[in-house]
């Protein structure tokens, strides 16, 4: 997904990379939630729920996937944790559709009205600055003028 059409190519592939670590960072937590388990139960669900939180996933959504996937252990009466990756893609899936979200392969800044407002919101450490700095390089690039405010709350 290019950002405001100002990532090619080769920064989109270096994006990509960074977010490889993340990725597999998250999916060695699942797979140690699951290890030596054979079924979805409480406990396996709570360590799931413990893991999407310290992932950044938010509270309230990683709280909505829980309950979704208590409901087909429910419905299905057994899973197995073999299951649980599926499943819980195809929750994080559906929650995304429901909320009309939609993979952009780029977004472009409106033609009128300005000034435009870029908010960035992440847990301390990852990378809100810096990400804030590349963005305002790339606007520079583009001849587009960039003002960064910044607001913590401690």
């Amino acid at each position: 997904m290019a950002i405001f059409g100002l990532l090619n190519k080769d920064k989109q592939n270096a994006l990509d990379k960074g977010l490889k670590k993340t990725k597999e960072s998250v999916l060695s937590k699942l797979t140690r939630v699951i290890v030596g388990k054979s079924k979805v139960d409480n406990e396996v669900l709570d360590e799931l729920e413990e893991v999407l939180i310290t992932s950044d996933v938010g509270v309230e959504t990683t709280l909505k996937i829980i309950r979704r996937i208590e409901q087909r252990v429910e419905r299905n009466k057994y899973l197995s944790t073999t299951e649980l990756n599926t499943i819980l893609h195809d929750e994080i899936v559906a929650l995304l559709s429901e909320n009309n979200s939609e993979d952009n392969d780029s977004w472009e800044l409106p033609k009128t009205g300005h000034p435009y407002v870029i908010l960035v919101v992440g847990v301390n450490g990852v990378g809100k600055t810096t990400t804030i700095g590349k963005l305002a390089y790339q606007f520079k690039q583009a001849r587009k003028k960039s003002l960064s405010w910044c607001r913590r709350h401690v």
